[in-house]
């Protein structure tokens, strides 16, 4: 009997090494972790590596699981080490893999050529240079210099936030028949705006793989250079998600928002499976647009990608566009149905309600967020601000620019004076408006002054519309608006010498009005029609679609 439980022990020495294979959680990390600790494995060295390998890189988000587990293991092996520093290095926390390293440069564990490299990542993730030229001395120092996935790694770094003149020095003494150096200077290069010498190299490349294509086309697509990014996007081999990305995203920068949703389709035609980057860029498309329509379709294919719950970027991205586009109910759904919700989350809702009329709401909204741990910022602010302007609530808005002020510590900006003043007009204290903005402690722009020019206009004040316009017109002369407004402010009045005036001071700073325009919605086609006096006004459709061709 006993030599039965004692073979039943030596036979179970070899289970750990097949059980990794069925370890794909959390929960089964956890039970594997059990049955060595039961068994008599917490002190084996192959099981202990295994178990480190686990809960630092093969399993998601057990990173720190694996800090408590190690800081348990008496003397780990320099694999450990460095699989620490790498799982570190992949994470959220990339200055853990440097902690780590000092520890073990402190406890006089060597290096290997495993090490460097995973350091070096953490270095160019957290863009540390500094440290980054000292792991590259200490390359040097160890002998490592000549290694080539240490030298990969450090013209990777040096490319992306070291020197680039170091990067091009190791990459001269590198294997030419290498793609990954290749790639690298490419991607450093690129990624700091010389596209014209990142394309030399690219060019050049003797193999090219997708990360090259990738880095040029997002180059091309970041400097807003879109056909050159469509053209390397035509001609490239085999795209990925990250291919197609570049692409959308590049067209919602340079604001070809229909493009970008119309490549989305030819990415959906195309079979590939969208990420959460992509319906980040389509959402903004959207909201930019104003595109109810599309954006519902966004919202459903997210639904349709099967996340259980809404990540915060996402979340908070549909919140925007449903407000942008004037579904203030819909951002509502999405603001109450996420658990997480940060400053952004908010904003959105808080500054949503607030332009949209729903003042009420919004400072209602903005006095819960105050019960939470969420932190109120400048953005939050604005959006009270102007529910209060809206609302005609101008105690309460002196009262909130002073919290944000004595307890938030939040310096109000240029925006935040411009709402104050905003507020103080439409209530009718144009005197007080004039005092505030004197009594500002930064330069009041233009947008400020012809917010008061515009309140001026509503209530008839005609003599501190003029003095409005004289601090207007000290900083800008050629803008048709700002005379117009003050024109229409003396007629409204009768003032008549005035509106010559203004015309008069036109015609010296050679300052011409833009001819009106409207956009008219015809059987789902926008047609912009000018309006000229001697055009006479458009009434059926078959008259637009007539104008539209004249």
């Amino acid at each position: 009997m006993i030599r039965k439980r004692t073979n039943d022990r030596s036979n179970s020495r070899h289970q750990p090494s097949s059980l990794w294979r069925k370890c794909t959680n959390f929960r089964a990390l956890k039970q594997i972790h059990a049955f060595m600790v039961i068994n008599g494995f917490n002190s084996n060295t192959p099981a202990l590596r295994e178990l480190i390998f686990a809960s630092a890189i093969a399993i998601t988000n057990t990173i720190e699981y694996a800090h408590q587990l190690f800081t348990h293991i008496a003397q780990p092996d320099t694999f450990m080490w460095n699989t620490m520093v790498r799982g570190s290095a992949q994470s959220f926390k990339p200055k853990n893999a440097i902690a780590l390293y000092r520890e073990m440069d402190n406890r006089g564990v060597k290096p290997d050529s495993f090490t460097f490299p995973f350091l070096l990542k953490a270095c160019t993730k957290l863009c540390w240079i500094n440290m980054g030229f000292g792991i590259h001395g200490r390359v040097l120092k160890f002998g490592f210099g000549s290694n080539t996935f240490v030298r990969n790694t450090l013209i990777s770094f040096h490319a992306n936030c070291g020197d680039l003149n170091i990067a091009s020095a190791l990459f001269d003494v590198s294997e030419r028949t290498d793609v990954v150096p290749w790639s690298a200077l490419t991607a450093g290069y690129a990624r700091r705006g010389k596209l014209d010498i990142a394309r030399h190299l690219f060019d050049e490349m003797p193999m090219k793989d997708l990360f090259s294509w990738n880095v040029m086309i997002t180059g091309y697509a970041k400097q807003g250079e879109m056909e050159s990014a469509r053209k390397l996007f035509n001609e490239v081999p085999k795209r990925d998600v990250v291919t197609w990305n570049a692409m959308i995203a590049g067209y919602v920068l340079c604001g070809s928002h229909k493009r970008a949703l119309e490549l989305f389709e030819e990415m959906s035609t195309a079979g590939e499976r969208p990420d959460e980057v992509t319906m980040l860029s389509l959402l903004s498309a959207c909201a930019d647009l104003g595109d109810l329509d599309n954006g519902k379709k966004m919202h459903c294919k997210i639904l349709e990608l099967g996340s259980r719950e809404l990540s915060k970027l996402l979340g908070n991205a549909l919140i925007d566009m449903y407000a942008k586009c004037g579904s203030i109910e819909r951002a509502l759904e999405v603001f109450k149905g996420m658990r997480d919700k940060d400053a952004t989350t908010w904003n959105s809702v808080v500054g949503g309600l607030a332009f949209h009329g729903h003042a009420k709401e919004s400072i209602d909204l903005f006095t819960e967020m105050q019960r939470t741990k969420v932190c109120p910022n400048e953005i939050t602010f604005v959006g009270v601000l102007v529910a209060c302007s809206h609302a005609g609530k101008v105690e309460e808005g002196h009262r909130y620019f002073d919290l944000m002020r004595d307890k938030y510590k939040v310096e109000p900006n240029i925006r935040h004076y411009g709402c104050m003043v905003d507020m103080l007009g439409r209530a009718g204290l144009l005197n007080e408006a004039f005092e505030f903005i004197h009594s500002m402690e930064i330069e009041p722009n233009a947008i400020v002054w012809r917010t008061l020019l515009g309140a001026c206009r509503i209530h008839g004040n005609v003599e501190l519309a003029r003095r409005a316009n004289e601090q207007l017109l000290k900083m800008r002369r050629d803008q048709s608006g700002d005379y117009v407004l003050l024109s229409n402010i003396y007629a409204s009045q009768g003032e008549w010498d005035g509106v010559q005036q203004v015309r008069k001071l036109m015609d010296d700073n050679g300052v011409r009005k833009e001819a009106g325009h409207s956009l008219v919605d015809a059987d789902n086609k926008a047609l912009m029609h000018y309006l000229f006096e001697s055009k006479p006004k458009l009434k059926s459709r078959n008259q637009i679609a007539s104008a539209s061709n004249r």
